[in-house]
């Protein structure tokens, strides 16, 4: 157990502090020993209660690659957090919780398919092009200054083949191309209705829960 405490401590980068008290630990460094401590066994899988939660960027930046190599080393990982981008990282499958009811799960890019607002925008070399792409393509929204169309799309691949295929059809050559789809942010707030349900701080009541499973 000595042996494999001081391998922890090592691999989490607390090797040369173990002597010291914790109480005079950082909030990065005591959420290290927390996950330390709860590795001792060499468990398969690991629940992780919002690990980020008050550390600055560089901390929580070295806390997600530390969960990368768990995942590596066979280690499934369920996560609760309340930082989008964290989820958008870290997660192979997403369940987004309201109230402690299950609104949503899947993988972060079959979550922000649910939400209306993703375009493909297509932008054109000249006028002639942008015109004759306007008109067979419909429900697209114009913007002649830019030369560019931003197309509604689910943010498939299948709907940019289609798109493609479409003008390709009609020999309307394009300039260059960008896929837009909502963003956790977007997936959140629509799901669980935050604008409407906040705490006394302004943080949303809602909590997202991931699964990072072993490859």
């Amino acid at each position: 157990a000595r042996r494999r405490a001081t391998e922890l401590l090592d691999r989490l980068d607390l090797g040369q502090s173990a002597s010291v008290a914790v109480g005079h630990y950082s909030g990065g460094m005591r959420r290290r020993l927390d996950l330390a401590m709860s590795l001792i066994g060499r468990p398969r899988i690991v629940f992780l209660d919002e690990p980020t939660t008050g550390l600055d960027p560089r901390s929580r930046r070295g806390m997600w690659e530390i969960i990368r190599e768990l995942v590596d080393d066979g280690v499934t990982i369920f996560l609760t957090t309340q930082y989008l981008e964290e989820a958008d990282q870290l997660a192979d499958r997403i369940a987004v919780l309201d109230g402690g009811r299950l609104v949503a799960e899947g993988t972060a890019s079959e979550l922000k398919r649910l939400v209306p607002g993703g375009h493909i925008e297509v932008r054109f070399a000249d006028l002639p092009s942008l015109d004759a792409a306007d008109r067979t393509v419909r429900g697209a929204t114009r913007d002649q200054d830019a030369l560019t169309l931003a197309v509604p799309s689910d943010g498939s691949v299948g709907s940019l083949r289609a798109l493609l295929a479409r003008l390709d059809d009609e020999d309307i050559a394009i300039e260059d191309l960008s896929i837009h789809t909502p963003d956790l942010d977007d997936v959140f707030f629509a799901l669980t209705g935050a604008a409407r349900a906040t705490s006394d701080t302004g943080a949303a009541r809602a909590t997202t829960t991931t699964e990072v499973n072993a490859r």
